[in-house]
């Protein structure tokens, strides 16, 4: 899969998601390796948008290889499991970051 492909899956993925309690959510996702780049999840007036940019105002950033985010969000790598093991790394807000892993499965 591509850098490109990853966004588009993460869009439509996140279409139906129901994001009603979620008054803001900014999430910056570092994705590393060949196929690197970065792109943002945003919950913002009960809205989801997915950018392939970087977002400063963000509540944190997760450093993560294309192949395990897509684990993760395919429910087959669970998110402490990663974390602990350093295959996720979290720059900001735990809790925050917890709260997206739920959204995205």
């Amino acid at each position: 899969m591509k850098f490109n492909e990853l966004v588009e899956k993460v869009r439509e993925g996140v279409k139906n998601v129901d994001v009603s309690n979620v008054d803001f959510l900014a999430v910056q996702i570092n994705i590393t390796g060949k196929e690197s780049g970065v792109f943002y999840v945003e919950v913002k007036d009960h809205k989801i948008s997915v950018e392939p940019y970087e977002y400063n105002d963000r509540n944190c950033a997760l450093t993560i290889s294309l192949n395990d985010f897509v684990k993760l969000a395919e429910g087959k790598l669970d998110p402490v499991f990663a974390f602990t093991t350093g295959k996720l790394k979290v720059d900001g807000d735990v809790g925050k970051a917890l709260e997206f892993s739920k959204l995205i499965k």
